[in-house]
């Protein structure tokens, strides 16, 4: 395949996943185009501020997420990260903030 067609292919699928259009490409076929699936960075500032723009407590964003208090308060401190499927989750969450309203049922 020429390096072009290669490039422009690979910058589609990158836009594809950018923009949360599915795709069923393999970890091997998107390093071979050139995609990278960017590492989620989240400092503690964001995760404080990500809990207070839902203006709920630590112990009821536990809750939220199904993680206990204690790494609520770790992550803030910053002596502990999140990690997989939470740290995405709380990407999301600074993206969409009310994505997961519907678990906050009154």
């Amino acid at each position: 395949m020429r390096n072009s067609i290669k490039k422009a292919i690979g910058e589609t699928v990158q836009d594809f996943i950018n923009t949360g259009i599915k795709s069923s490409f393999t970890e091997k076929e998107l390093n071979a185009l050139g995609v990278k699936i960017p590492e989620i960075q989240l400092t503690t500032d964001q995760i404080k501020e990500i809990r207070e723009s839902l203006s709920l407590s630590q112990t009821v964003f536990a809750k939220l997420l199904n993680v206990s208090p204690s790494s609520i308060r770790q992550w803030e401190q910053g002596k502990r990260q999140p990690t997989g499927s939470t740290r995405v989750l709380l990407d999301l969450l600074k993206r969409s903030p009310h994505i997961l309203d519907y678990r906050i049922s009154s």
